[in-house]
C-alpha cells in the first residue's frame, strides 16, 4: 500500500504523520470523493436542458449558436486545467479547490435567469473556471494521497463520483424539465452543489508533504538539470514522449465524443419525437455508466494494464455512435444502446488514460503534464461543440455522429501505435 515505515515517516505542517496509501488516507480520500460529486452535479446541470434552452426558450437556429456554450466552457475548462499544473508551483492544492468553488457561486443562478443567450454563455465561462480547478484539484491530491500503486483505482474512484454525479444530475434535471419547466427549477439545484462543495473544500488538508514523501522515494531520481517546467512539460505530454502523445490524443477524441453528444443528442432524440425525460434517461444513462463503471476498471487499469482498457475503450465508443444512427427509426432504443456503449467504453478509457500520464511523468513534473493532458482532452468539448454545429449547419446532425465514429477509432488505433506500458520500479 505505499506505507512508509514508521520509524522514518514524516510529519506534515501541522505534525501529523504522512503516508501513501488508500487506507492510510482513507478519510481524506473520501472527503475529496464527496467533493467531485458536487464537481459533475454542478456540470450535470446542463446535460439535459441548457441545448433546449437555446433552441426553445431563446429561439436559436443555427446548431453553432447553441452549441456556443459548449465551446465556452470547453476552451474556459481547457486553458484552466493547463494553469493550474503550473499554478501548483505557486499556491497550495487546497487553495486552488476553494477558489474553483468561489468562481462557480453564480453559475446556478445564471443558468436559471438568464436574461439572455449570452448570459449563458458568460455563466459557461465561470464554469470552466470552476471545473477547470476543482476537478484538477482533486484528482491531482488523490493521486498525492495514494502513491503510485493505486494510481488506477484513485483515479477511476475520482472520475466515477464525478460522472456519476453528472448523470444523475442529468436525468434528475430531465424530471424537474418535464413537471416545472426548463427554468428555473431544474437549475437552482446547483446551489446545494456549490454550498457543499465549497464547505468541503474548506475542511479537507492539503497534500503538499504527501508530494514530497514520494519525491523522496522516488525509484528513478531526477535527472540532473531536467526542466520540470510547465512549457517543457507541454511540449513532453502533447508531442516528444510518445506515450503522452498518444493519451492526450485518446483524450482530446474521448472528450470531444462527449462534447458532441451534449449538444446533438437533445436535439436529434427531440427532433424523433422523444420527450424531456427520455431525453434525460438517455443523457443520464450515458455519464452515469461512464461514472461507476470506472471503479472497477480503474482497478482493472493496475491490474492488465493501461493500454489495453484504452484502445478498446476507444472503439467501444465508436461502436456506440454506429448504434446511435443504425437504430435511429426507434429513437428510445438507439438512445439507450448507444449511451450504454458510449458510457462502458468511456468508464474504459477514463481512469487508464490519467493513470498512463502519471506513470509517464515523474513526480516533480506531473502535476504540469496532468494539467496538459486535460488541456487536451478538455478543448475536445470545444471541437466536438464546433464540429457538430458545423458540420449540422451544413450537412445534419446525422452527419456528426457519422463523424464522431470515424474519429474515435482512428484513435483508438493511434493509441495502440503510440502508447507503451510503463515499467514500475
Amino acid at each position: 500500500m505505499n506505507a512508509t515505515p514508521a520509524a522514518t515517516t514524516p510529519t506534515d505542517a501541522a505534525g501529523r504523520p504522512v503516508r501513501l496509501g488508500l487506507r492510510e488516507n482513507w478519510l481524506q480520500f473520501t472527503l475529496l470523493v464527496i467533493v467531485n460529486v458536487c464537481v459533475g452535479g454542478l456540470v450535470g446541470l446542463e446535460r439535459t436542458t441548457v441545448p433546449l434552452i437555446g433552441s426553445e426558450t431563446f429561439g436559436l437556429t443555427s446548431d453553432l449558436a447553441v452549441f456556443s456554450f459548449i465551446i465556452a466552457f470547453g476552451v474556459t475548462k481547457a486553458l484552466t486545467n493547463l494553469a493550474a499544473g503550473a499554478l501548483t508551483a505557486r499556491f497550495r492544492r487546497k487553495q486552488l479547490l476553494v477558489a474553483g468553488w468561489l468562481l462557480g457561486i453564480p453559475v446556478p443562478f445564471a443558468l436559471a435567469w438568464a436574461p439572455s443567450w449570452g448570459w449563458i454563455v458568460a455563466a459557461n465561462v465561470l464554469l470552466g473556471l470552476n471545473q477547470g480547478l476543482t476537478w484538477s484539484m482533486t484528482v491531482n491530491m488523490k493521486i498525492d494521497l495514494v502513491g503510485p500503486s493505486r494510481r488506477g483505482l484513485a483515479t477511476g474512484l475520482n472520475e466515477a463520483a464525478g460522472y456519476t454525479a453528472v448523470g444523475v444530475t442529468a436525468l434528475l434535471t430531465g424530471y424537474l424539465a418535464t413537471s416545472y419547466g426548463l427554468r428555473p427549477v431544474p437549475e437552482l439545484i446547483g446551489i446545494v452543489f456549490v454550498v457543499a462543495g465549497l464547505a468541503l473544500a474548506l475542511v479537507v488538508r492539503d497534500t503538499a508533504a504527501h508530494v514530497a514523501l514520494e519525491l523522496a522515494h522516488h525509484a528513478k531520481p531526477l535527472p540532473a538539470g531536467e526542466d520540470t517546467g510547465p512549457k517543457a512539460a507541454f511540449i513532453r505530454t502533447s508531442w516528444s514522449d510518445r506515450s503522452l502523445r498518444g493519451a492526450s490524443q485518446a483524450g482530446f477524441i474521448n472528450n470531444l465524443n462527449d462534447g458532441l453528444t451534449w449538444g446533438v443528442f437533445p436535439l436529434l432524440f427531440t427532433d424523433r419525437g422523444l420527450g424531456l425525460a427520455a431525453v434525460g434517461l438517455i443523457k443520464g444513462l450515458y455519464p452515469i455508466l461512464w461514472g461507476l463503471g470506472q471503479i472497477p476498471t480503474g482497478h482493472l487499469a493496475d491490474r492488465a494494464g493501461r493500454k489495453p482498457l484504452i484502445v478498446y475503450g476507444m472503439l467501444v465508443q465508436a461502436f456506440g455512435f454506429v448504434l446511435a444512427l443504425a437504430l435511429l427509426d426507434r429513437p428510445l432504443l438507439a438512445g439507450i444502446l448507444s449511451a450504454v456503449a458510449l458510457g462502458l467504453g468511456t468508464a474504459m478509457v477514463y481512469p487508464a488514460l490519467i493513470a498512463s500520464i502519471s506513470d509517464h511523468a515523474h513526480p516533480a513534473w506531473r502535476a504540469n503534464a496532468l494539467g496538459t493532458y486535460r488541456f487536451w482532452r478538455d478543448i475536445g468539448y470545444a471541437a466536438g461543440a464546433l464540429v457538430a454545429g458545423v458540420l449540422g449547419d451544413a450537412l445534419g446532425l446525422n452527419a456528426t455522429v457519422i463523424a464522431a465514429a470515424v474519429l474515435t477509432a482512428a484513435s483508438g488505433l493511434l493509441a495502440a501505435r503510440w502508447i507503451t506500458e510503463h515499467t514500475k520500479g
